[in-house]
């Protein structure tokens, strides 16, 4: 089984008599320590897509099981509590609390959790380790540079431990050498230490660090044409 198993995900709006459908029956098959690149032209379902993985949005059909939970039959409450424990978001623009020092912005999730002050700090510590900022933890946002920002948001996302990692657009607002920087950060995350991750966005140099890239067009997976590797959406 895979870790996540996606099977004829459909997700529909409506605006006034017209039916949107940012999703249409994708079927998607991510194995634990994928790196999965999720690129596509703008409003075709890759946002969409993410935000249903992580539980902020609900599909109109299909379902979604991740480590052998299917999370699309979760009440609002199972799932926010599934969510604080599995999942870790990297935003494309940082949603740290300024008032907050990077130390407590990392600490966030886990106060969602059952877990003692000293675990806590322990997971903090090896969290703000992971992303080079030990030195930074006492600064505000506004003390950081955006990379820094960006840095802090992913120890944030990382610092429970989850199941898998998604990242809408991670370097979307960063600079080229910033950008790099959080592109080789991910790659580490993923090589070195093991974490699933599924990552939107437009970048092509981004999106070449991920082993499997895939692409959605009008709400369905088509190859890419210059992906010379199967597309092995699901099995």
């Amino acid at each position: 089984m895979a870790l996540v198993e996606i099977r004829q995900l459909t997700k529909q709006y409506h605006k006034g008599d017209d039916v949107v459908t940012p999703l249409d029956a994708v079927d998607l098959d991510i194995e634990r320590g994928d790196f999965v690149a999720l690129m596509g032209p703008s409003g075709t379902g890759k946002s969409t897509l993410l935000n249903l993985l992580a539980g902020i949005d609900r599909p109109t059909a299909g379902t979604i099981h991740v480590d052998g939970v299917e999370i699309t039959r979760l009440s609002r409450a199972r799932l926010t509590d599934w969510r604080a424990a599995h999942l870790g978001y990297v935003f494309q623009t940082h949603n740290l609390i300024p008032i907050l020092t990077a130390y407590e912005n990392v600490e966030l999730p886990l106060l969602l959790l059952p877990m003692s002050r000293r675990e806590r700090q322990k997971r903090v510590q090896v969290a703000l380790e992971a992303v080079n900022l030990v030195d930074r933890a006492h600064h505000t946002p506004a003390q950081l540079s955006g990379g820094q920002e960006q840095r802090v948001g992913i120890a944030r996302a990382i610092v429970a431990g989850p199941t898998i990692i998604v990242a809408d657009e991670p370097t979307g607002n960063l600079d080229a050498d910033t950008g790099i920087q959080i592109r080789e950060l991910l790659g580490r995350l993923n090589q070195e230490l093991g974490m699933t991750i599924l990552m939107v966005t437009h970048d092509r140099a981004m999106a070449s660090i991920a082993p499997r890239q895939l692409q959605l067009d009008r709400g369905r997976f088509v190859v890419p044409d210059d992906c010379v590797q199967p597309l092995a959406l699901a099995q």
